[in-house]
């Protein structure tokens, strides 16, 4: 099967796309609008861009459904600031909730019943229930027809207690379990672990696996 996809429609190419790039790890982003409303939305078009300096990247619709833009970009546009939360499957449901459609004046962390805490280095609050968070500002941006663009440097880490090892800086992976986007409306868990094998067939094992 061959698709040119000059021959497609946007749409068809984000369904394609959307549904075979996969897993995507995702952003539950909080936002500070104008009038100090703490606004929060998930993004699976995120990822790690590196590590010196440290960057993130959220890709944002540029409008929403209803044809303005969008509160996350319309924020980080005017403040710069943002935090990035990864959520695991004790808060799933409610970042899946943190999509519907509100008000710029409604706040989905209060309509999900997550709770916040300010943040270190960033007026933007966390959402504390969320093992991992990114205090980031915005260190640069590409706009196209559809999407803006965020690269956001990472400030500060907050995580769990206990989840990270700072004398190994080492996460302890058996007490993380983020969830990914897959396609249509499906998550995806990350408890199916494996490691490959190496040459001789014997299964790779260090004692960071213990961590």
């Amino acid at each position: 099967m061959h698709i040119d996809f000059g021959a497609i429609t946007a749409y068809q190419r984000y369904k394609l796309m959307a549904s075979l790039i996969v897993p995507r790890p995702i952003a539950l982003v909080t936002t500070l609008g104008a009038a100090g409303v703490v606004n929060a939305a998930p993004f699976s078009m995120f990822n790690m861009v590196g590590e010196d300096p440290p960057l993130v990247m959220i890709s944002v619709n540029r409008q929403n459904s209803q044809g303005r833009l969008k509160d996350t970009a319309a924020n980080i546009l005017r403040s710069g600031e943002f935090v990035v939360h990864l959520p695991d499957e004790s808060i799933a449901q409610q970042m899946h909730a943190c999509g519907e459609m509100l008000g710029p004046d409604e706040s989905e962390v209060k309509h999900t019943g997550l709770t916040l805490r300010p943040s270190r280095t960033v007026a933007v609050p966390t959402i504390a229930e969320a093992p991992v968070a990114f205090e980031c500002v915005l260190h640069e941006q590409l706009v196209n027809e559809s999407r803006y663009v965020f690269f956001g440097r990472v400030i500060a880490l907050r995580a769990r207690e206990g989840l990270v090892d700072t004398e190994l800086w080492r996460v302890r992976l058996q007490d993380y379990f983020p969830v990914a986007r897959f396609g249509a409306s499906f998550y995806l868990r990350s408890r199916d672990r494996f490691a490959m094998e190496d040459a001789k067939g014997t299964g790779r094992h260090t004692s960071i696996d213990e961590i």
